[in-house]
């Protein structure tokens, strides 16, 4: 069995098709079809159902993908060892993230990142189910680490380290009755009538508001799910439902007025996430040392 087989293998498992997973390792497909085939062949079973219109993994191919990708991470990690010992570090890292990291600057780290290790390809993916698709993709290897927002238990599998926080707050449009000035804060259980906009299922405010709630013991009615502040924010302009949105979102948001929650449980953590199973890579340990010095200089140089 080849590495470069499993890369390939990797590469149409992600990509779920052929053609796209050749173009991505600057190969031609037939190629690809090849060494997959051989893969099969070895192994002794199928790792991918293909038709006409799609490609699908197997219960074979579901299984072998997580340890296809460690042996490739590590792989990886014993050339990035050489290479750095020699000339500097190689390589790529693969960054997940959300659609907003609060006071956590991704852009400054990684222009800082560039500068000091240009040998690095860096591929960064917001993924659509948030969170929970984060930490799953990075326990599974298919990020080197993400940043993310996870209330309540830490999965297995994951270790966090965290960066920053802030609360979560309320946003309504101008003319709702919320809105008026000077108001005191208001109870969740006072919400319980209102329509809500929010983020899908998975995405870490999302989990933060819903837990909140259900703590309360109050049920509320969430009528729109949206994937991004600036639509959350069309919608609660437009008197369709109020929103949670984290704070340093809400001083951006156009036509819109926060309102102050008398709860403490809306604090939305921002974490740094890595595989507990796999070493990190000399990039990935790298980016998290620039990462920890750009947010909190006293914690540089810790882990």
């Amino acid at each position: 069995m080849e590495l470069r087989h499993l890369e390939y293998f990797v590469a149409v498992a992600e990509e779920l098709s052929f053609t796209r997973a050749s173009r991505r390792l600057h190969v031609v497909q037939s190629g690809v079809s090849s060494a997959i085939q051989g893969l099969e062949r070895e192994l002794g079973a199928a790792l991918f159902d293909r038709d006409r219109h799609r490609v699908t993994l197997t219960d074979a191919g579901r299984v072998l993908l997580p340890e296809a990708r460690a042996t490739l991470a590590a792989a990886q990690a014993a050339a990035d060892a050489v290479a750095e010992a020699t000339a500097g570090l190689r390589g790529t890292l693969s960054i997940g993230m959300m659609m907003s990291t609060g006071s956590v600057d991704i852009a400054v780290v990684l222009g800082r990142f560039r500068e000091l290790h240009p040998g690095v390809l860096v591929r960064l993916r917001v993924v659509p189910g948030g969170s929970a698709e984060l930490a799953a993709e990075v326990i599974s290897g298919g990020l080197d680490l993400a940043l993310l927002s996870l209330p309540g238990a830490v999965p297995a599998g994951l270790t966090v380290r965290p960066l920053a926080h802030e609360p979560l707050v309320l946003v309504c449009a101008a003319k709702h009755p919320l809105a008026a000035d000077g108001a005191a804060p208001v109870a969740l259980e006072s919400l319980a009538g209102e329509s809500f906009i929010d983020f899908p299922a998975g995405w870490g405010t999302r989990a933060i508001v819903d837990r909140a709630f259900a703590a309360a013991g109050v049920e509320r009615q969430v009528s729109f799910e949206v994937c991004e502040y600036g639509t959350a924010a069309a919608l609660v302009r437009n008197g369709l439902g109020v929103a949670f949105v984290p704070t340093s979102a809400a001083s951006s948001l156009d036509g819109v007025v926060p309102v102050r929650v008398a709860a403490t449980s809306l604090d939305w953590r921002i974490m740094i996430a890595t595989s507990a199973a796999r070493r990190p890579s000399g990039a990935a340990r790298a980016f998290l040392a620039e990462l920890v010095r750009t947010t909190d200089p006293r914690l540089a140089g810790r882990g």
